[in-house]
């Protein structure tokens, strides 16, 4: 008798819009929003910007505790070619003509050490450029079918190796997995079609910083964490989301990434209590497996966290995207200071 294997679908269903801010809490909003000079293999201009919002009461009164902005010009090769910021921290100069990824994240500890010991949230986009660099070009396939075809088609030889050598890097892309295929025979028609929805909530409106306008093809990393007490036990509530998502030409936007976690805190320790990672909206249907070893965070501290996630969620343990939204817990310790403000 013949069996038949039912795969599960990927997760495909954004939980957009954000939720409102609730009184006494503290957002973070984060976006990147990528445009390419002239087409896919062109330098990509960053547009980036960061809030840091402290909600007050429960009409949503409040003010603004902090901002920061960024631009910056990366090749295709990843390559930061130019980059501005305001604030403007000493030695952000010396971060051009390094290439995105874990390379980058290394010489950022080196020579901007006192941003991120401050908590500053231009740090999350500096922390953000190696991971959009290297998805960014995914918006081209949602306005040309014939894009990854013809990426392949004009990559540099050598290029092209690095790119088709990419078993292990992560859970999903595995050997033997579904991912894998698109380095075999092209992507799955359905990657990055999901409904992304829109960030921003209508009946809070200002529980976004704005967005640049750009028009075409263009794509978004953006995140939010909010941090709050628990009235009675002072326990330390957390509710953070990323989703990267590019706009379609008829309206709209289609999701790649989106994870949503909620977790709780020790008040005094900051030690992991609880950690609830959503998978959302992923490519494969086998990416969803590393949630189950990020629940190995819990009972780390949150300022030890991201030493944490490369220790223990490197390459097949991990999620590259997933690591990205655990890592950025490391900022709620300064988050929860501007609550008592």
């Amino acid at each position: 008798m013949n069996e038949t294997t039912t795969i599960p679908k990927p997760p495909r269903s954004t939980a957009n819009p954000s939720p409102m801010r609730a009184a006494a809490s503290v957002r973070r909003t984060t976006s990147i929003d990528v445009e390419w000079v002239d087409g896919p293999q062109s330098d990509r201009r960053f547009h980036c910007r960061a809030r840091d919002y402290r909600t007050i009461s429960g009409d949503r009164a409040g003010r603004e505790l902090a901002t920061a902005r960024m631009e910056a010009t990366i090749a295709f090769d990843k390559t930061i070619k130019a980059i501005e910021a305001d604030p403007a921290p000493a030695n952000l100069q010396r971060l051009v003509g390094e290439k995105g990824g874990s390379h980058l994240r290394m010489v950022m500890s080196e020579v901007l050490p006192d941003l991120i010991a401050s908590g500053n949230p231009l740090y999350l986009l500096l922390d953000d450029i190696s991971g959009v660099s290297l998805i960014s070009a995914w918006a081209w396939s949602q306005w040309d079918p014939e894009w990854s075809a013809s990426m392949r088609q004009n990559m540099p030889p050598e290029q092209l190796e690095k790119f088709m050598d990419r078993a292990g890097v992560c859970w999903g892309l595995q050997l033997g997995n579904s991912g894998m295929q698109q380095f075999e025979g092209g992507p799955h028609k359905d990657v990055g079609t999901a409904d992304g929805g829109e960030l921003r909530n209508p009946s809070d409106p200002a529980g976004w910083h704005e967005f640049p306008a750009i028009e075409g093809v263009s794509m978004r990393r953006a995140r939010r964490i909010d941090v709050r007490r628990d009235p009675a036990s002072g326990v330390i509530e957390i509710d953070a989301a990323f989703q990267d998502s590019a706009p379609r030409p008829g309206g709209g936007r289609s999701a790649l990434h989106e994870y949503r976690i909620a977790a709780t805190a020790d008040p005094t320790t900051f030690e992991l209590l609880t950690l609830v990672p959503e998978a959302r909206v992923l490519p494969f249907h086998e990416c969803p497996g590393a949630v189950a070893n990020a629940l190995g965070m819990i009972g780390v501290p949150l300022p030890e966290i991201r030493a944490a996630v490369l220790a223990q969620l490197r390459g097949p343990r991990g999620c590259t995207h997933l690591n990205d939204a655990l890592r950025a817990l490391a900022e709620v310790p300064h988050l929860v200071e501007q609550l008592e403000d």
